[in-house]
């Protein structure tokens, strides 16, 4: 039987997610971190930390003995095509946290440069790896909320001064920061995920408070393919317990509150995530305003493989990483 050989992985940037996504390949047993690239001073306590070679630019590292199978990008928004796009061209299989562009111009031309070079190109949405989404999924496949007709959803907490400072002051930009474009594209994909497509979208910006260029929230309304219709209220400028992180605790530089952040309504019940709390009426009983209804917490472990249960969304992302490009 032959052994497998590792999939050598470099991590590109070294800023807030960079060193979390590196600390899971280091962890995965099936890849090996063959290097960092950052030219930043800061960039070498890292990498003596990680104990990893460390490059200045996607350049030097391709044309080094640590030129890895696939890497990850963790650059500010704005140069993530640049940077995925010489990876691709560099024989190298990416994995490009979110967004992968911009605009949608580019981020085509990225898709489309990808499937020229032969190399798979993933974007960094590692929600879908989370066990309250695996959970929630899997709760819809067995349909036992009928049939869903709609979702309400919040993203809604608040962002430091310093969050905005240098040497990420591009977040204070409109075409790289925001929270549409920061945060809620993970809500979007998950929604993508549970629900399908979404085909329709109108939003209303919220009022504006630190006198940035990006916005500071909306409140947005959503058709999706399947007849299902939502409502989601997003803000980073408000004092609020209702947010993806804030409520399933899977960041630990986020201190948990447990509080829900999506509704799914259906026929036959209500779910509420990720405390999976269904609302229905008791089976035979009429479905009316006037009766009592009960809230029963899902089992999430049970819902769970091993797999998913033992490892944290970035390292299941950091596995599949490794089955698309081994």
């Amino acid at each position: 039987m032959t052994e497998r050989v590792p999939v050598k992985i470099a991590v590109v940037g070294t800023g807030l997610i960079g060193p979390r996504h590196a600390k899971a390949v280091v962890l995965d047993l099936n890849a090996t971190l063959s290097c960092l690239v950052d030219p930043s001073p800061a960039a070498k306590e890292v990498a003596a930390a990680l104990k990893t070679p460390l490059y200045p630019s996607v350049q030097a590292m391709l044309g080094s003995p640590h030129k890895p199978d696939a890497a990850i990008v963790c650059t500010p928004n704005h140069t993530h095509v640049a940077v995925s796009t010489e990876l691709l061209s560099g024989g190298v299989h990416v994995l490009c946290e979110k967004p992968i562009s911009v605009d949608a111009i580019s981020g085509d031309a990225l898709v489309s440069h990808a499937a020229s070079c032969n190399r798979h190109l993933l974007t960094g949405h590692h929600r879908r790896f989370n066990p309250y989404v695996t959970a929630t999924k899997r709760i819809l496949n067995r349909e036992s909320l009928g049939n869903i007709t709609a979702i309400s959803g919040l993203w809604a907490l608040y962002k430091p001064p310093s969050y905005f400072d240098s040497p990420t002051a591009w977040r204070q930009s409109a075409n790289s920061g925001g929270p549409v474009l920061i945060n809620l594209i993970h809500d979007i994909d998950v929604l993508h995920y549970l629900l399908g497509p979404i085909v329709r979208v109108v939003a209303f910006e919220s009022a504006k408070r630190r006198g940035h260029e990006a916005e500071e929230g909306a409140a947005i309304l959503l058709q999706f393919e399947s007849g299902v219709v939502g409502t989601f209220l997003l803000s980073d400028a408000i004092v609020s317990p209702h947010a993806f992180e804030l409520g399933t605790g899977e960041n630990p530089l986020f201190p948990p509150t447990g509080q829900d952040f999506y509704r799914i309504m259906g026929t036959e019940a209500t779910l509420s995530v990720p405390d999976l709390k269904r609302w229905s009426y008791a089976p035979g009983a009429e479905k009316s305003w006037q009766n009592e209804m009960t809230g029963v917490v899902l089992p999430l472990e049970e819902m769970l493989s091993e797999e998913e249960r033992v490892k944290v969304p970035f390292e299941l992302q950091v596995a599949h990483l490794v089955r698309v490009s081994g």
